[in-house]
């Protein structure tokens, strides 16, 4: 990868000789493996069997979940929060797994769209909730930095399952605690 990013340096113009880029290549190799994380990380090893039995039957909400994540189309950053939510049915996941789901997703090359979908089945399949739901609201370089540079632009995209699809109370709830 190293070698990779000296081309990219060589083929825009710059000396990849000078003080400030003599390591870059390394630097940014370090960087791009770190920010992709996500694909050597196994979600059976990050819930940990951190599934615990509860007599709660009501919304259980994480806010707020800060999240940095790679577009798949532009290898350039979003940045935003996520909001989950799920309806226990026995059982509850521990609460720093919440945002390590998060975390593992979003360290992967991704759109925005798949990131909250693939949060959201993912709490589902490990706690079985009666519902689940996930709002992702973020800013995406490739539209603030390229293109239209929309700088106050945001997207919004959120995912609901079970409980908070089928019954409108349910779901309009959950969006009014995020609020």
């Amino acid at each position: 990868m190293e070698d990779l990013f000296l081309k990219i340096l060589e083929s825009i113009g710059e000396d990849v000789n000078r003080d400030g880029l003599r390591a870059t290549p390394k630097r940014a190799a370090e960087a791009f493996r770190f920010l992709t994380k996500g694909y050597n990380e196994d979600i059976e090893k990050i819930v940990n069997n951190a599934i615990f039995d509860s007599e709660a039957s009501e919304i259980v909400l994480v806010k707020d979940i800060e999240l940095y994540s790679m577009c798949e189309h532009h290898l350039m950053p979003f940045i935003g929060k996520a909001h989950i939510a799920y309806i226990p049915n026995g059982k509850v996941i521990g609460l720093s797994k919440i945002a390590r789901i998060v975390e593992v997703f979003a360290r992967r090359l991704q759109i925005q769209e798949n990131l909250t979908r693939q949060i959201a089945e993912t709490v589902e399949k490990y706690t079985q909730a009666q519902g689940v739901a996930v709002v992702i609201e973020a800013k995406h370089l490739c539209m603030m930095m390229r293109g239209v540079e929309k700088q106050n632009s945001e997207m919004i995209t959120s995912c609901v399952l079970g409980e908070f699809h089928d019954d409108p109370s349910t779901r309009s709830e959950f969006f009014s605690l995020i609020k």
